[in-house]
């Protein structure tokens, strides 16, 4: 289905109300990486004019909640109907120069993940290196910067291992590591957890498992997908947000499309 059609039927779909039927006893969860205007092959950054837009739409046409009372609402049984959370992975600073400005004013709530050695530093991970750039990461002042303004802050490990490929003990010094130097550096409880890289390969209940008893309550993936009520919390699915979607309204008719999918193998 071409994009222009797809954002036709988004809109169509949104404004004849089908989407409270498609999403009723649901949640999405999206997930950012990069907000700025340099070109980026790698799908992981959009414009910030972008961003405004998607995050307008959701403020329009969701229940937009913070990642945390979407969890309590998992782990309660609570449920879940029409709700939206947005967060962001790595701790770039365009998060803190571009997208934090944006959600203020449109007063939404958000999580960050942040990878926890990257903070403050010089390095280049290494799907930067292939692309030949560097972007800034933020500083812990920018972090606890976040944090004083409303926003939640969560785990990425401490170097953005992948957790599916290590042993059980580089998985737990990168999973407790990140907690506690998270914790030391807000002087705060730190109990949102989001895996590095987030595909089905990279997770694995040995992984849930070390995540549950270092003292997260929740670990969220970026493959996809909608979250239902009943869910599990350290299942709870993503969707990345890139330039992929043409626009805000594709992104609200390809969830729906996931909805009606999940609906359909259920029945």
């Amino acid at each position: 289905m071409k994009q222009p059609f797809k954002n036709l039927l988004g809109q169509l779909m949104f404004l004849a109300g089908f989407d409270e039927l498609l999403l009723r006893n649901a949640a999405v969860v999206v997930a950012f990486h990069r907000v700025h205007d340099t070109f980026d092959p790698s799908g992981l950054t959009i414009s910030p004019d972008t961003f405004e837009r998607h995050c307008a739409f959701f403020k329009q046409h969701f229940d937009v909640v913070p990642l945390r009372d979407l969890v309590d609402k998992m782990h309660e049984g609570v449920r879940l109907d029409h709700h939206l959370a947005i967060t962001f992975d790595d701790g770039y600073l365009d998060n803190y120069e571009n997208a934090a400005p944006v959600l203020e004013k449109l007063s939404l709530p958000a999580t960050f993940f942040v990878v926890t050695q990257f903070m403050g530093s010089d390095g280049v991970p290494w799907w930067d290196v292939n692309q030949g750039v560097r972007h800034p990461w933020m500083t812990w002042d920018h972090v606890r910067s976040l944090k004083r303004m409303g926003f939640d802050v969560g785990a990425h490990t401490r170097t953005h291992v992948d957790l599916g490929a290590v042993s059980e003990r580089v998985a737990k010094e990168e999973i407790l590591g990140a907690r506690l130097e998270l914790q030391n550096e807000l002087a705060g409880p730190v109990d949102l957890f989001a895996y590095p890289y987030g595909r089905r390969r990279n997770l694995d209940n040995r992984g849930r498992d070390l995540v549950k008893a270092i003292g997260f309550r929740c670990c969220c993936s970026s493959f996809g997908g909608i979250n239902v009520s009943g869910g599990d919390p350290f299942q709870l699915r993503r969707v990345p947000i890139s330039p992929w979607y043409a626009t805000p309204q594709q992104f609200g008719l390809e969830v729906a499309f996931r909805r009606s999918e999940l609906l359909l193998e259920v029945g």
